[in-house]
C-alpha cells in the first residue's frame, strides 16, 4: 500500500516537522513493514510557473505534423514564444510552464532550443510530464485564477512523500489511508480525523433493485443509484495526483470516485452501467456450464463455487475481483449503479487463485473487510459524483444479513504477563482503546473485562490477540531481552540421535542432504507410475496451497527428491547423490475428524490433546536417497564407476547398521523401481523399504538421468527406539580367516546364504562378508556362485585349526540345509 503523507496529514494531525522517513519509524515500531519512503516531485528544480495562453498559431510543416507556435504570458516583461505539439488549449488557458533551467521528474532538463523554424523559450507540460498523470497526449490545463508567474510546484503540491508498506494478512484495514493515518496519529499520540466516520446516505428502498441468494458468501450488499453524470466531466487534478502517488492509472471521473474511496476507506466499489444493466441485481454462486467475459477481455468458464454478481441476463462480474464487460462503464455513461459489498474472504481467496486473477479489490476482500463499510463508502462516491460531475443521487437499495457481534474476555494482566512487563490496567485499556476497541470495565477491581473488537478488525479473535496490540503500541524495544532457562538434565531423545546418526553416516558416504517442500501434485504421482489402487495416491489436499500445481501433501520423499535431482542435473551437475530425512502424511481409508481448538486460558486436556492426534494422519519419518552419474569419479587411478541399484542397497544398509538391525535384501516388484533391478528391504521379515534402479519410463517421464537409482525405508518401522550399546570387549588374540565358496540356485537370496552361515558358524564368528558372485559354464546353467570371507575370534585365548575348521564346517552345513547350498570344488 503506497500512503502519500499529505493524504495521511488530512487525516491525522501530525506535527509539522515530522517527515515521512520520521513516520516511517514509527510505524515500523507499531509493528508495520515500511519497504521504502519515496520522495516525487522532489527531483524538479529550478522555474516551474504558472502560464496563460496570450495566442498561438497553428503550422504544419512538411513532415506532417501540426505544431502550436505560442505566445505565453509567464509574468515577465514580454510574453515567451514556445512551440508546443499539443492542440487541446484555448487562448487565455492557465497552464504550466517550464522555463529555461528547470528538471523534471527524470532528470529532464529545459533548455532554450530552436526547433520547427522558432526558438521554444521553455516548455508548457502535460500531466505526465510533472509526474501528476498519465495523461501525454494533451496538455494539462489548469482550472485556477492564479496570477502568470506564480511557483506551479507550491501551488499544486507537486513535492511529497510516498511510504510503500508491505500489509501483512492480518492487517487489511492498513490497505486504506483511514487504516495507516489511525496507526499514524496512534503512534504520535495525536487526533485522528475518520474518513469514514460522516453519516451515510440514508437508503429509502428505490434506485436499482439488489438480493443476496446465498449469505455465505456475502453478508451485506449496497447498490446506489445516480442520474445525471457529466459526461464531459473530467477527474480533477488533486485526485489524479493521489492515485498517480498511490500506483493507479487515472482513466474517468467515475473510475476514478471508486477507486479513489477505495484507497481513502480500503472498501473497494463497482459501477455498473444502469442503461446495461437486465433487472435484479444478485449475488450468488455460479451455475454449472456458465461463462463470463470480464473486463480483460477473458473469457472465463466459472466455477460452482465462484460468487458472482448477475443480473437477468446471466453473470456480470466475478464478486470482489473483476467486473464483466457487458455492464462496462464507458464515457458516455451517465446513470450508474454503485455496488458495494461485503464478501466471504475465503470465497474471493478460492476464486481469485482459481482464476489467477489477482486485483486491487479481491487483496483486500480475501484479508477480510469491515462490514460497516459499504454504505458509508458507497455514499463517499456519491457524494463526490455529485459534486465533481453534476450527477444525482437517485436511490439506494442495501441486504443486509446482521452479524454476531464479537466479545472477547481478557485478564488486564494478561498483556504484562505475557511481555515480562508490568502494564497497568489503564493503559492497557488506553491501548485498546486506541486500536478502535470498546473495553467494558464495569465488573469488579481487577476481574475479566469484556473487550469488544472493531467491526474493521476481524483478526482480534482471541485473548492473544489483545495482548500483540497492546505490547506492540507499548513498544516492542520496550519487551525485556530474556532467555528462558532450559531445564537441566534433558537432551535428544534417542530417535533424535538416531536420526542424527544416520544424516551424519549418509553424509560421510558422500550424500548430500536436501531438504525438500513436503508438497507434491497429481502429475508427480503419474509419473511414478503407481497404480490407482496404490496407497500413495491417498493424499490429503491442502485446504490453500502455495502452488495449484502441489496441492498434496506428500504420502513419499521421492518426488521432492527426484525434483531437486533434476533441477541439479539441469544447471550442470551431473554426479548427483541427494538424501533427505524428513515425515511423509499417510491419511487412513476413514475421513480424519475435525480438529477441536482447545481454550489459550490453560494447556489442553488430554482428552483434547487426544481429539488432537486424531485429527491428524500418520506421519511416519522416512530416509530417502537418489543417486545418478557416477559414484567414483574418472581420475589418473583410472575409470569411474556409476552409481547402480547395489549402490542404493548399500545406503539402506548404512541406515540399517546406525539402527542396530539386521537387514535382509530380496527380490521384488514395487513401483517406481525396474521390475528386474527392484530390492524389497526386510527386517524380521518385514517389509520396511525398497531400493534399485528407477523403471525407464519413470526416468524419461521426469527427465532424469538414464539409470538413476533410489532408495526409501520407514524409520518407524526398524523397530523400537535402540537402547544404549555397551562398549565392546575388544579381543587381543589374532583373527582366523576362513574362505568359503557356495553353489546355490539363481533363485536363492545371497542373505539367506549369509544368515544361514551366521548361524551355523557359531558365536566364534566374528564377521562374514561376500566378496565374489560367479556366473558361467564351471557352475552350470541357472546357478551361481557365493565366496564369502569368514573372520573367527575368541576373547580369550587363540584358536586352533581344529576349532576354525570345525566352525568352518558347521557353517557350510547349515548353508546346505537351509539353502540346499554346495561347497564349490569341495
Amino acid at each position: 500500500m503506497r500512503a502519500p503523507l499529505s493524504w495521511l496529514r488530512e487525516h491525522a494531525d501530525l506535527p509539522a516537522e515530522v517527515d515521512g522517513r520520521a513516520l516511517a519509524e514509527r510505524l515500523v515500531a507499531a509493528g508495520l513493514e515500511v519497504e521504502s519512503v519515496e520522495r516525487p516531485g522532489h527531483d524538479i528544480t529550478g522555474p516551474v510557473v504558472v502560464g496563460r495562453v496570450a495566442a498561438f498559431e497553428d503550422e504544419t510543416h512538411s513532415n506532417g505534423k501540426t505544431i502550436r507556435w505560442c505566445r505565453v504570458d509567464v509574468g515577465g516583461a514580454e510574453p515567451r514564444g514556445i512551440v508546443c505539439g499539443a492542440l487541446n488549449f484555448a487562448v487565455n488557458d492557465p497552464v504550466v510552464v517550464a522555463l529555461p533551467g528547470a528538471t523534471l521528474p527524470g532528470g529532464f532538463e529545459i533548455t532554450a532550443r530552436r526547433t520547427y523554424g522558432h526558438v521554444s523559450d521553455g516548455m508548457i507540460c502535460s500531466s505526465r510530464e510533472l509526474g501528476v498523470g498519465d495523461d501525454h497526449e494533451g496538455i494539462l490545463v489548469l482550472a485556477t485564477d492564479a496570477a502568470p508567474g506564480t511557483d506551479a510546484v507550491d501551488l499544486l503540491d507537486l513535492r511529497d512523500e510516498v511510504l510503500d508498506i508491505a500489509v501483512t494478512p492480518d492487517r487489511a484495514y492498513c490497505l486504506s489511508i483511514r487504516g495507516i493515518a489511525r496507526e499514524a496519529a496512534t503512534a504520535y499520540g495525536v487526533a485522528f480525523t475518520d474518513p469514514a466516520g460522516r453519516e451515510p446516505l440514508p437508503v429509502d428502498g428505490d434506485g436499482h433493485p439488489g438480493d443476496i441468494a446465498d449469505p455465505r458468501a456475502a453478508d451485506r450488499l449496497v447498490l446506489r443509484t445516480v442520474t445525471g453524470l457529466d459526461t464531459g466531466a473530467s477527474t480533477p487534478l488533486w485526485m489524479q495526483r493521489r492515485l498517480v502517488l498511490c500506483g493507479m492509472r487515472p482513466v474517468s471521473l467515475a473510475v476514478d470516485v471508486t477507486n479513489y474511496v477505495m484507497l481513502e476507506t480500503g472498501q473497494p466499489l463497482h459501477a455498473f452501467d444502469r442503461s446495461r444493466v437486465r433487472g435484479t441485481i444478485v449475488v450468488r454462486r455460479a451455475a454449472p456450464g456458465e461463462r463470463l467475459e470480464t473486463l480483460d477481455h477473458v473469457v472465463r468458464d466459472l466455477d460452482p463455487e465462484d460468487v458472482v454478481i448477475s443480473d437477468d441476463s446471466g453473470a456480470v462480474g466475478l464478486a470482489g475481483t473483476m467486473g464483466g464487460l457487458t455492464t462496462e462503464i464507458d464515457a458516455a455513461s451517465t446513470d450508474i449503479v454503485l455496488e458495494a459489498a461485503h464478501f466471504d474472504p475465503v470465497a474471493v481467496s478460492r476464486m481469485s487463485r482459481r482464476h489467477r486473477l489477482g486485483s486491487e479489490a479481491s487483496k483486500r476482500f480475501e484479508r477480510g473487510l469491515d462490514p460497516e463499510l459499504p454504505p458509508v463508502a458507497s455514499s463517499r462516491a456519491v457524494r463526490l459524483l455529485a459534486e465533481l460531475g453534476g450527477a444525482r443521487h437517485a436511490g439506494s437499495v442495501e441486504v443486509d444479513h446482521k452479524r454476531a457481534t464479537r466479545h472477547i474476555e481478557l485478564d488486564p494482566a494478561r498483556p504484562g504477563r505475557t511481555a515480562g512487563l508490568v502494564i497497568p490496567p489503564d493503559e492497557v485499556a488506553r491501548r485498546l482503546e486506541q486500536v478502535g476497541a470498546t473495553v467494558d470495565r464495569s465488573g469488579p477491581a481487577g476481574t475479566r473485562w469484556t473487550v469488544t473488537p472493531p467491526s474493521w478488525r476481524p483478526d482480534l479473535a482471541d485473548p492473544a490477540d489483545l495482548d500483540e496490540e497492546v505490547i506492540r503500541l507499548v513498544g516492542y524495544d520496550t519487551v525485556p531481552g530474556l532467555l528462558p532457562h532450559a531445564p537441566p538434565g534433558r537432551g535428544l531423545t534417542d530417535r533424535q540421535r538416531l536420526r542424527r546418526r544416520i544424516g551424519l553416516a549418509l553424509a560421510h558416504a558422500g550424500l548430500v542432504e536436501t531438504p525438500t517442500y513436503p508438497f507434491m501434485g497429481p502429475d508427480a504421482l503419474d509419473a511414478l507410475g503407481l497404480p490407482e489402487d496404490d496407497g500413495r495416491r491417498h493424499a490429503l489436499r491442502l485446504a490453500n496451497p502455495l502452488s495449484d500445481a502441489e496441492p498434496l501433501l506428500r504420502t513419499t520423499l521421492l518426488p521432492g527428491l527426484l525434483g531437486a535431482l533434476r533441477r541439479n542435473v539441469g544447471r550442470g551437475a551431473a554426479d548427483v547423490a541427494l538424501f533427505e530425512i524428513g515425515a511423509v502424511f499417510r491419511p487412513g481409508p476413514d475421513p480424519l475428524p475435525p480438529a477441536p481448538r482447545p481454550s489459550l486460558r490453560g494447556r489442553p486436556t488430554e482428552q483434547e490433546i487426544a481429539a488432537l492426534d486424531a485429527a491428524l494422519p500418520d506421519q511416519p519419518t522416512r530416509v530417502a536417497a537418489v543417486l545418478a552419474g557416477e559414484l567414483e569419479p574418472v581420475g589418473w587411478w583410472g575409470g569411474g564407476r556409476p552409481a547402480g541399484w547395489a549402490d542404493a542397497v548399500e545406503v539402506a544398509r548404512t541406515v540399517a547398521r546406525e539402527a542396530r538391525v539386521g537387514i535382509t535384501v530380496g527380490a521384488d516388484r514395487h513401483e517406481p523401481w525396474h521390475p528386474g533391478r527392484c530390492a524389497a528391504l526386510r527386517v524380521d521379515g518385514r517389509v520396511v523399504g525398497h531400493a534399485g534402479e528407477l523403471h525407464p519410463r519413470v526416468v524419461a517421464a521426469l527427465g532424469l538421468p538414464p539409470r538413476t537409482c533410489a532408495v526409501e525405508l520407514d524409520l518407524e518401522l526398524l523397530g523400537e527406539d535402540p537402547a544404549p550399546v555397551p562398549a565392546p570387549r575388544i579381543s587381543t588374540y589374532p583373527v582366523a580367516t576362513q574362505d568359503v565358496a557356495l553353489v546355490v540356485g539363481a533363485d536363492v537370496p545371497a542373505a539367506d546364504v549369509e544368515a544361514a552361515l551366521r548361524d551355523g558358524a557359531g558365536e566364534l564368528l566374528e564377521s562374514i562378508r561376500l566378496f565374489d558372485l560367479y556366473r558361467g559354464d564351471q557352475v552350470g546353467e541357472g546357478k551361481v556362485s557365493l565366496a564369502y570371507a569368514l573372520r573367527f575370534r575368541a576373547p580369550d585365548r587363540t584358536l586352533t585349526v581344529e576349532e576354525v575348521s570345525a566352525a568352518r564346517e558347521d557353517a557350510v552345513a547349515a548353508a546346505a540345509r537351509a539353502t540346499g547350498a554346495e561347497q564349490r570344488g569341495g
